[in-house]
């Protein structure tokens, strides 16, 4: 795995994640979507994706639940692994959840891996979560959210840990901005 690079991006849900990791796939930056993993064994069981993401939400406990905390990072790890074999050598990890995850990537990406943790004021967050388009949640619903991903899925951790902040109170360009300096600074 000489001179490859996993950036892995982390955060609570509405913290700016999925415009970091579009603006990396845009710069050409493969990716693999942990969600991904989820959306592909709900469709290969049957299970259709509820509008307002509950289905999903329950998929993703009763997964985890079922098959072990690692069942969606193994998937991942296999998908990564398959990049690398195909000669990529900078990929972008969307939407690590666990601890159990965090530390299975640790392990099989020792020394290629970096963590971005996407943060951003809690009032705000709430505010942009109300207003997205296709996937908006009212505050009851965002809190109940981050409460479940908090305790479910013990997703505090990998935003705790990781080895790089982005703060993303303020527009797209500025979080864009300090990406590219992130990149320039980690060599990715």
């Amino acid at each position: 795995m000489d001179n490859v690079k996993i950036l892995a991006i982390v955060g609570m849900p509405g913290a700016g994640k999925s415009v970091a990791v579009d603006y990396l796939t845009d710069q050409g930056y493969p990716k693999v979507y942990f969600g991904g993993m989820i959306y592909k064994e709900m469709e290969k069981r049957g299970i259709p994706r509820t509008e307002d993401g509950e289905s999903e939400k329950k998929f993703r406990e009763q997964i985890r639940e079922e098959e072990g905390k690692d069942w969606v990072v193994n998937q991942v790890v296999a998908e990564t692994k398959d990049l690398i074999a195909a000669g990529q050598k900078r990929i972008v990890l969307d939407g690590v959840y666990s601890w159990t995850e965090y530390k299975i990537l640790r392990r099989e990406f020792p020394k290629c891996l970096t963590f971005l943790a996407i943060v951003v004021n809690k009032h705000l967050r709430y505010e942009r979560v109300a207003k997205r388009p296709g996937r908006s949640f009212d505050a009851k619903a965002i809190r109940e959210r981050d409460r479940s991903e908090i305790e479910n899925l013990e997703k505090g951790g990998p935003i705790v840990a990781a080895d790089y902040y982005i703060l993303n109170n303020g527009t797209i360009e500025d979080m864009q901005n300090d990406l590219k300096k992130l990149l320039k600074e980690i060599e990715f």
